[in-house]
């Protein structure tokens, strides 16, 4: 039987190690079967790179079989912005220092930007002067103001575009009082603002990361951590396996399985109530790795063991309905939706080889498409597909014939089925995506320990999130920002 209750259950049966693909630390793009060469040698200096992208592509396709290596990246410099030391009133000085720190830092792990902070106190201004900040080099200038005190301060943020001299956007966010756990939440928010402001696209500060944590005595419970490091602390308290977290979309809610009957079952945890609800298990088998519909009603999960395995789904709206997807004597596992609902990229083993693909199907079951680069003969290891929540974009971990170490890639499904590879060192496992769909989060595996680390999909830039733990199966929560707002009206 398929299964890693040791490090969690969202992929197959122990890794043991990653692939590695020589070159720099940012993201390789590797192109379907034999046509892609290396894209810079192509197009900007075939006559001196040439024979090494050649090399370089055929030691590529020993490694990915049907598939040779290209590099792409972003053609324009990120903007630069500037953030004027934020200014307090009517009480609020002792918080305006604290909440630019964790805005500023925000926009920094953003990766969108070049960010100057940590200026002089003497910037702090009520005016803005434009020629200073464009000699200063910045395209945009944000700045702050807390007003109030305790339960009553407001963060008022604005975006300035300095080439243009003028006040592009402002908004005004509720800040809890200093000392409670929501504060920096709401600064996130603020933060997550100023990024859709300047480029159009959502943030992803005002999140969490929930995970399994492996304790010294074995046991397993659920923790949750914000996305820039803080806040971390345990979501579940049953000492013995909880696995595979799930978000709902509308961040109110995680699935999850447990062996706290002694059987592993699927709950869900309503964050607001810590009320615990078990989902009915009407068959035989082990109930596992959760997963949320986008409209948050239905859940689909992998029944395995009873003589026939497969995924099923119920119905958590209503209370209702346990139907069958997938069924078979293989295994599948760790089904993952797409934005659109339609679609469903999972796990099995059912080619027979002892190695784990990703397939593709419809939301409702029917035929199943493999995704991952398999070639017969030389299967591979791929597991823990996540669908993005922007974009046609599947992430996952993979090694080549069951040795090596384990890389994060991304099949891109709009683009001929691309693969990218974000990870080059060490051993790296179980990607999740920010709800930027953007910045993934994963464990990895150094020669220092363990820790749960975030990588941008564009820049290939990578941070260390957590670290001095054992992490296993990490889910990015959706933007808590609507929730934040609904709370804060």
């Amino acid at each position: 039987m398929i299964r890693r209750i040791s490090q969690g259950l969202r992929s197959f049966p122990p890794p043991g190690g990653a692939l590695r693909i020589p070159g720099r630390n940012a993201p390789y793009a590797l192109f379907p079967h034999s046509r892609g060469i290396l894209l810079l040698a192509a197009l900007v200096l075939p006559g001196l790179l040439l024979a090494p992208g050649a090399l370089m592509a055929q030691d590529v396709e020993e490694r990915f079989p049907g598939v040779s290596l290209g590099i792409t990246y972003e053609g324009r410099r990120a903007s630069t912005l500037a953030i004027q030391p934020f200014v307090g009133r009517l009480g609020g000085e002792a918080v305006a220092a604290r909440a630019e720190a964790i805005v500023a830092r925000d926009l920094r792990y953003s990766n969108r930007f070049t960010v100057l902070d940590s200026l002089p106190s003497s910037f702090a201004r009520d005016e803005v002067d434009y020629a200073l900040w464009d000699q200063l080099g910045a395209d945009f200038l944000v700045t702050g103001q807390v007003e109030g005190a305790g339960s009553s301060a407001v963060l008022i943020l604005e975006l300035h575009d300095v080439v243009y001299r003028e006040v592009r956007e402002r908004g005004r966010f509720t800040l809890p009082h200093p000392d409670s756990p929501e504060f920096r939440m709401a600064a996130h928010v603020g933060s997550d603002a100023v990024v859709f402001w300047a480029t159009g696209e959502p943030g992803f500060a005002a999140s969490r990361i929930a995970f399994s944590r492996r304790m010294e005595d074995g046991t397993q419970d659920l923790w949750l951590v914000d996305s820039d490091g803080e806040n971390l602390r345990r979501l579940t308290n049953h000492r013995d396996l909880a696995l595979s977290p799930s978000w709902a979309p509308d961040g109110r809610r995680v699935a999850y399985t447990s062996y706290r009957s002694g059987l592993p079952r699927v709950y869900q945890l309503d964050l607001d109530t810590g009320q615990e609800r078990e989902i009915p298990s009407p068959r035989p088998g082990d109930y596992l790795t959760p997963t949320y519909s986008p409209d948050g009603q239905t859940l689909v999960f992998a029944v395995n063991g009873g003589g026939r395995s497969g995924l099923f789904s119920y119905n958590v709206g209503r209370d209702c309905c346990f139907a069958a997807l997938t069924e078979g004597r293989h295994e599948d596992i760790s089904p993952s939706f797409s934005p659109d609902g339609r679609r469903i990229v999972f796990n099995s083993n059912r080619l027979g080889t002892g190695a784990p693909q990703i397939y593709v199907m419809p939301a409702g079951g029917g035929r199943a498409e493999i995704l991952s680069p398999y070639v017969f003969g030389r299967p591979g290891y791929y597991t823990s597909p996540e669908w993005s929540p922007v974009g046609d974009r599947v992430a996952y971990h993979g090694r080549i014939e069951n040795r090596g170490r384990h890389q994060i890639l991304i099949s891109e499904l709009g683009r001929n089925n691309r693969i990218v590879q974000l990870t080059f060192e060490g051993n790296n496992e179980d990607p999740s995506w920010a709800p930027d769909g953007r910045h993934l989060v994963y464990v990895g595996e150094r020669s220092w320990g363990h820790g749960l680390f975030i990588v941008d999909a564009v820049t290939g830039n990578t941070r260390t999130l957590v670290s001095g733990i054992r992490p296993n199966l990490p889910s990015w929560s959706p933007s808590l920002s609507p929730r934040m707002a609904e709370e804060d009206g």
